[in-house]
């Protein structure tokens, strides 16, 4: 136990100097050691480690951006394995999902064929990606639209050795790839496999001084030479278990050995030294899992316990990132720096982008972060920061770069609550607070005045020791007063209530105060030595906008200058109004500045919005330059900025305070590029038209004649995306594109990484993008060709096809004139036929019309025949009558008369008459000339019906003639009830039903003469 207890307190000793943040280890033993059941022992251990001083390895007081990309942002799988980049830009990962891309604005994921975790990856000398997996190993390499695909290497190992498992490295030398499982090393050179079995476990690949260097659990380490594994380091202080984790160069002789949990050692020839470091050898407990060089003098520490270390060659601590310093997690798995000295971070979920070598940088006084800056200021060799909860200092000292500045910062007692403004006078520090002023004496504060809201001090004399203080206060002015030794309150501006927290004085009026008030106007405070000091409202009146919001005062190079939302206004003292300022009006041009700050140098920076900017002075002519990664991070409405020299600018944020080197920034002119990274298709289902490569993914070739795609019609709305892989100044570049062909100029710039196109008409185009960062550089145009084909119906073959139609149809008008000729033709034979046959018709119908009038007139003379043979027949019903009448009458004269002579004459007479009255000879005759009126109708009647009798013909005929009833009486000398009669018998013997007329029958018959010529 004791032993135990020696074993730690020698421990923190070494430490005692060095102490990094991996003391959370000994903590965490500790902890363990305090449930032993020797209490005393932990007492005492407990007690040594608390008295024991430690100097913790202190990170810099300015802490470079984490960008943190997680898992639902790049759409892949958690882990991540190892990092590279192309020659173009693009970022690569070895993730769970497979290989993962990104190039500034879009994440892309390439899955191996058999859904595999890819756990290394290396570009080789041919310009492929290739990589290792489960079970598999190969290469990524673009197809012919430019969009990556797999090509797999296991075909080309023997079917005995394709029994691996993960391949964890890959690495390239001199033309050939390695890849490494635990129990092989395949080596693809000239499309051929050669496959290595080891002693025993391969433990690490590597590259390193042009060689390859591989470690084997038995052998050690070895380096190929020749096509054969040959020992290579073989003494020194190298343990007999250990495991690489990383083979680093330092020069051309010499290399840097990184272990998982043995520490570094540093191999030169044929040796191996520990590197003498307690920072190290502690690190080592937090499990290096990779490395990698950030320059020439350092190095990036991957651990899987403590984040990402970067030390120096000889093992001393610079900068520690884990999570409380803005990482996602502190299992980080991969390290790598891209060609701009950026870190990225491969983690156990996610990834980390660090802009390592960035010019700006945060600073977070704060332990949690989130107290929003408002103050700053240098007194005594400590920095102070005012925050939206207290005040905190840290030592600084002698300092260039303030932000590589190590130090932790501590709270100022007695300080809580909102800080306003901080001012060193005569030595004092002053501290503008939400509950009253107070003097800051190192890390405590005193209160000076008690009064809720003051904002901040201004001087008003320019001779040291300053006599008198203005304090602008949340209603209205008050003031200090210096008596030698401390400052006391002296009184305030009476009868002005107006919140003032901008002040400033004019250099020729020392006893003139300016402030304003965002939403009341602009004043002027006279001073006056009695103390009836006088205020004076400036309006619209005094040269000054209409309105009175929005209206911030502001010395700037000894001129009492206003910003409005109307622009820049200028105090003239000889006229005492305000008017428009010509200079920064044609500066600024209307960008609506609200705050301004010169610096010492007389460069002005200030606030548009959201938006911070500088105007720099410095070439001799005004020139505006923005700072897109401060945008929409400062406090709104209460921004701060403190230029402390060229190389320290400070600027209030909502979290901490935001250091900018501007020396350093306006030199770090990263070159910028510009890559058109896909075209796809955007009709009913998009389709990807191109892939982003015009070669190999290493390749920086131009589109070739033979890349560019002939796009079919019905995919003629197209999409381009494009990016920069200027990973560090993301927000500050700019794009503009044309389409040449289609659009007449370049577009407007913005931060749009993308442009629709809809309905292209056929035609050759050529899109055409470019980038700017926020200095105005702009990068090399970069473009992408394609032809858009003409619907099928506007294609040579459907041209073709119009010309065959063209002719056919010309032969079908031909032969359709031809036919139309000869239907003409017909159709004037038709006409003339039809000419004549209505010629004809008209004969006919003339024909017929005098036939019709022959038939009138042969009907009127049947008519009046048939009158006649009425009148005929009743003549002769009354001549038989008469006769009867008469021969009854000579029949009685002869019975009375007595003359025998006379009876003869009588005789005779009688006899006479009854020949006359002989109704057989007189029908006889009426017959003959009734059917010759009638067409034969009682002869074509009796041969019809043959069994009509005589008075059955002589009732078809009165009916024909149509007699009434009565008269056919007469004529038949029967009465009315006989014709009746007979009438019934006749209908029966012809047949007819009882709705026929027996008149309308009997005038539709007629005698069929075909059947008499026969």
């Amino acid at each position: 136990m004791h032993q135990g207890l020696l074993h730690y307190y020698n421990n923190l000793t070494k430490l005692r100097n060095n102490c990094p943040d991996a003391v959370v280890y000994y903590v965490n033993s500790l902890i363990g050691v305090l449930h032993m059941r020797n209490r005393t022992c932990a007492a005492f251990l407990l007690l040594v480690t608390l008295f024991i001083p430690c100097l913790h390895a202190q990170n810099t007081i300015g802490l470079p951006e984490v960008v943190n990309y997680s898992k639902q942002l790049y759409h892949a799988g958690t882990q991540n394995w190892a990092i590279r980049q192309g020659r173009t830009g693009v970022m690569y990962f070895a993730n769970n999902e497979g290989l993962l891309t990104f190039d500034g604005i879009y994440w892309r994921t390439y899955p191996l064929p058999n859904k595999t975790k890819v756990r290394s990856l290396e570009i080789g000398p041919d310009n492929r990606i290739y990589i290792g997996g489960e079970n598999e190993f190969g290469y990524f390499t673009p197809d012919e639209r430019g969009a990556l695909h797999y090509v797999s290497l296991r075909s080309l190992v023997h079917e005995r050795d394709r029994g691996f498992a993960d391949i964890w490295n890959v690495a390239v030398l001199n033309g050939a790839v390695f890849f490494r499982a635990s129990n092989r090393i395949f080596v693809y050179e000239d499309n051929a496999i050669t496959v290595f079995s080891g002693g025993s476990h391969w433990r690490f690949l590597g590259v390193a001084n042009s060689m390859a260097v591989a470690q084997d659990a038995v052998s050690g380490l070895l380096r190929y030479d020749n096509g054969r594994w040959m020992p290579w380091i073989t003494g020194g202080d190298l343990p007999a278990e250990y495991l690489t984790t990383a083979l680093l160069p330092v020069d051309k002789e010499a290399a840097l050995l990184v272990t998982m949990d043995a520490g570094i050692f540093r191999l030169a020839g044929e040796r191996a030294t520990r590197l003498q470091s307690a920072f190290i050898d502690q690190v080592r407990t937090e499990r290096i899992y990779a490395a990698t060089r950030v320059n020439d003098e350092l190095i990036a520490l991957a651990t899987s316990l403590g984040g990402c270390y970067i030390v120096t060659n000889e093992g001393k601590f610079v900068h520690r990132f884990a999570r409380p310093d803005g990482l996602q997690n502190n299992n980080v798995l991969s390290v790598f720096r891209d060609r701009d000295k950026n870190l990225w971070l491969g983690l156990d979920n996610g990834i980390d982008f660090i802009a390592y070598d960035n010019a700006i940088k945060t600073m977070y006084p704060a332990a949690a972060k989130d107290e929003a800056g408002y103050a700053s200021v240098i007194h005594q060799g400590r920095l102070y920061v005012g925050t939206s909860n207290g005040l905190y200092a840290v030592p600084v000292g002698q300092f260039g770069d303030l932000s590589y500045v190590k130090g932790t910062f501590t709270a100022v007692a007695h300080s809580r609550g909102q800080v306003w403004g901080l001012a060193e006078i005569n030595g004092k520090l002053l501290m503008a607070h939400h509950e009253g002023i107070f003097e800051v004496e190192g890390n405590a504060a005193r209160q000076v005045v008690k009064r809720n809201g003051f904002w901040g001090f201004l001087p008003l004399s320019r001779i040291y020791p300053v006599r008198k203080v203005a304090v602008g206060n949340y209603n209205g002015v008050n003031f200090l007063e210096y008596d030698g030794q401390a400052f006391k309150p002296t009184g305030s501006v009476q009868g002005f209530d107006v919140a003032s927290r901008f002040l400033c004085t004019d250099v020729r009026e020392e006893n003139v105060i300016w402030t304003s008030h965002p939403y009341r106007g602009v004043y002027k405070l006279t001073l006056a030595d009695n103390g009836q000091s006088q205020s004076r409202l400036y309006t619209h009146k005094d040269g000054l906008p209409l309105s009175l919001n929005h209206n911030y005062i502001y010395k700037v190079k000894n001129k009492i200058l206003v910003a409005t939302e109307k622009g820049i206004y200028e105090y003239n003292a000889g006229t005492d109004r305000f008017q428009s300022s010509v200079y920064y009006n044609g500066i600024f041009k209307g960008l609506g500045v609200r705050y301004l700050k010169e610096d010492q140098t007389g460069n002005v920076w200030f606030v548009r919005g959201k938006e911070l900017g500088v105007v720099d002075m410095t070439s001799g002519s005004p020139k505006i330059i923005f700072l897109p990664e401060i945008n929409h991070k400062m406090v709104s409405g209460f921004e701060y900025i403190h230029p402390l020299n060229e190389e320290n600018i400070l600027i209030g944020g909502e979290k901490g305070i935001y250091h900018i080197n501007y020396k350093k920034y306006k030199q770090h002119k990263s070159h910028i590029d510009v890559q058109v990274r896909a075209m796809r298709s955007t009709g009913k289902a998009d389709t990807l038209l191109f892939g982003g490569y015009f070669g190999e993914v290493n390749d920086v070739k131009k589109q070739s004649e033979e890349q560019v795609p002939h796009v079919a019609n019905r995919l003629n709305s197209v999409s381009f995306e494009f990016s920069s892989t200027l990973f560090s100044q993301q927000s500050s570049i700019e794009y503009a594109y044309f389409l040449e062909g289609f659009d007449n100029n370049w577009s407007n710039w913005s931060a749009r990484s993308s442009k629709e196109y809809t309905h292209l008409p056929p035609g050759q185009y050529t899109f055409k993008v470019k980038a700017r960062n926020n200095f105005g550089s702009e990068s090399e145009v970069a473009g992408y060709s394609f032809v858009i084909l003409p619907p099928w119906y506007q294609t040579i073959w459907a041209y073709l096809g119009y010309g065959v139609l063209v002719l056919g149809m010309a032969w079908l008008f031909y032969k359709w004139q031809e036919k139309r000729f000869l239907r003409q033709q017909e159709q004037h034979l038709q006409e003339q036929k039809r000419l004549q046959y209505l010629h004809q018709l008209e004969l006919e119908k003339s024909e017929k019309e005098i036939i019709k009038l022959k038939n009138e007139k042969l009907e009127a003379e049947i008519l009046h025949k048939n009158t006649d043979l009425a009148t005929s027949a009743m003549h002769l019903v009354q001549k038989a009558e008469l006769l009867s009448k008469l021969k009854s009458d000579l029949v009685k004269i002869t019975r009375s008369a007595e003359d025998d002579k006379i009876n003869d004459d009588l005789k005779k007479m009688i006899k006479v008459v009854a020949d006359e009255n002989k109704v057989d000879k007189d029908w006889g005759q009426f017959s003959r000339h009734f059917d010759s009126v009638h067409s034969n109708f009682l002869i074509a009647l009796k041969e019809k019906y043959p069994n009509l009798t005589a008075n059955e013909l002589k009732m078809s005929a009165y009916l024909r003639m149509n007699l009434s009833s009565k008269e056919i009486a007469q004529l038949m000398n029967i009465s009315l009830r006989g014709v009746e009669v007979s009438r019934y018998r006749l209908r029966k013997k012809l047949q007819l039903p009882t709705e026929v007329n027996m008149f309308n029958f009997f005038l539709g018959f007629h005698f069929d003469e075909s059947k008499e010529k026969a």
